[in-house]
């Protein structure tokens, strides 16, 4: 069994507060058992210089931890200067992110989500890419509302959930102390429609077999499945 007695199939109590960061064109707090992460987005009127006279808008995001948000200080990115790591996680951001429309039919802005991760206890770069995705459908809702979209645009749900093999055994949403003891760690993105986005999975010590792959594969689609009711809100 595992520490807080969930079964190797479930997911973390999951709660979306919205309009956390008022100041924001859309924002909202997602929890995922101990972790929780701000996603608040920023819609600016411009677009990079690759992309200027396109007429077609960008999608980007940028990820952070505060310094008090593991066990441990950590020490701010702004001083130390930004990991290799956050730089994956904020292009897995992007990617996936970009996923969820057209950006030939937003027009020349910028819609940029920034991940603060409050409170760290695992699975933080999935919960920041299901909270931004929601986030962003709600961002591109409003230019609708308020005039800047003439048509609304379909948008395509994102979420994403970790897995891992933990004493052999497949497990779903990884919390701390079952991701730093896995034998395997692996992170699952997909969209609505059930196609993939992007998978992770690394062997932390000995190789794994298919079947393994596999496993957790299954136990991904189930949970993003579940997290996907969270759209409804």
């Amino acid at each position: 069994m595992r520490n807080d007695q969930r079964a190797a199939d479930a997911l973390r109590p999951i709660t979306i507060e919205k309009g956390f960061q008022p100041q924001a064109y859309a924002s909202l707090l997602i929890t995922m058992g101990g972790t929780q992460v701000c996603c608040a987005v920023t819609m600016e009127p411009s677009v990079p210089p690759f992309l200027r006279g396109t007429g077609q808008g960008w999608i980007t995001a940028e990820y952070g931890m505060l310094p008090c948000s593991t066990s441990s200080r950590m020490q701010r990115e702004a001083a130390k200067g930004r990991s290799g790591r956050t730089y994956e996680i904020q292009r897995l951001l992007g990617r996936s992110l970009r996923t969820m429309v057209d950006l030939a039919l937003l027009g020349e802005v910028t819609l940029r989500v920034d991940c603060d991760v409050l409170k760290a206890d695992g699975g933080t770069r999935t919960a920041s890419i299901t909270g931004a995705a929601i986030a962003m459908r709600d961002a591109i809702t409003r230019m609708h509302r308020e005039g800047g979209l003439a048509k609304m645009v379909e948008i395509l749900p994102v979420a994403a959930i970790s897995a891992g093999i933990v004493d052999g055994q497949a497990l779903l949403d990884l919390d701390y102390s079952e991701d730093s003891t896995a034998e395997v760690d692996a992170n699952f993105v997909m969209t609505g429609d059930g196609r993939w986005v992007e998978t992770q999975c690394t062997a932390e010590g000995k190789p794994f077999w298919p079947e393994d792959f596999g496993k957790m594969a299954v136990l991904a689609r189930k949970g993003i499945d579940e997290l996907f009711t969270l759209w409804a809100q």
